[in-house]
């Protein structure tokens, strides 16, 4: 019998792959549009704010995401206050590109941490206003729980900073996140390689986000189809339940019915 899961829902849209990517930083298009390909991924992120950074002249990013084969992502990255998030949002609704939207309101250049005041703030304007509300917020348990409680649909957790590729930093913070919220958790941002994709998921995880592991890898398509891999081990792993860890060993054979001394 095949092992099937369940699609990672979030609002009106249904997913199958749990591996979110970002469209930014690779050498060109067209390894862009490979490593998208052998990622699997089926929701890919748009900076609403730099669609034509990269862009051979009279084309935008979009032209090279067909909407046949991704569910566009828009986010609001490099906004660093609620205003300027909200407007960015809407923009993107009004391209076209629709309701969804990852959120993301910065505090700084230099650390790219969230604001958790704006970000909060901007979470609820934007939910008012009928945007389904993906919330990039840092690792801080009561913040994703806030966010949860104005009516995102999922909380996006950083693993690290963002570009940094220093994986998941507290797994013990992601946890509690995981353990307390009622809307899917996605961790975003930090991912460095294979295995921080894999640990992501064995937390349990719905779903995870990244960008600058791929894009700026030595080999961007090869690393994409790791990530993908990654993705598929670690969801398995935690829905197959790993054993308690133990102190003391544990004999794999049986012994009953051994002969003593033999």
């Amino acid at each position: 019998m095949p092992i099937v899961d369940e699609p990672l829902v979030l609002g009106p849209h249904s997913f199958t792959s749990r591996l979110f990517l970002g469209t930014g930083k690779y050498p060109d298009m067209e390894s862009m549009v490979e490593a998208l390909d052998v990622s699997g991924t089926e929701c890919v992120t748009v900076a609403v704010r730099r669609m034509q950074m990269g862009v051979p002249e009279g084309k935008t990013l979009l032209d090279y995401l067909p909407s046949d084969r991704y569910t566009l992502l828009p986010n609001t990255a490099g906004c660093f206050d609620a205003d300027h998030a909200v407007r960015t949002a809407r923009l993107g609704r009004e391209l076209g590109i629709g309701d969804l939207v990852k959120l993301e309101v910065l505090a700084d250049p230099q650390t790219l941490l969230p604001d958790p005041v704006g970000t909060l703030e901007g979470a609820k304007i934007l939910v008012k206003e009928g945007f389904t509300v993906l919330c990039y917020t840092n690792d801080d348990p009561v913040l994703a729980k806030r966010l949860e409680d104005v009516g995102v649909t999922s909380v996006m957790p950083a693993g690290a900073p963002i570009g940094s590729g220093q994986g998941i930093q507290n797994p013990n913070n992601i946890r509690i996140i995981l353990e307390r919220a009622e809307v899917p958790v996605i961790v975003d941002a930090g991912v460095g390689t294979a295995s921080d994709v894999t640990f992501a998921f064995e937390l349990g995880a719905a779903g995870v986000l990244l960008n600058t592991g791929v894009a700026l890898a030595n080999e961007p398509v090869r690393m994409a189809r790791a990530m993908k891999a990654a993705a598929e081990a670690g969801r398995d792993a935690f829905l197959a339940g790993r054993i308690p860890k133990k102190l003391y060993a544990s004999a794999s054979s049986p012994t009953a019915g051994v002969i003593a001394g033999e």
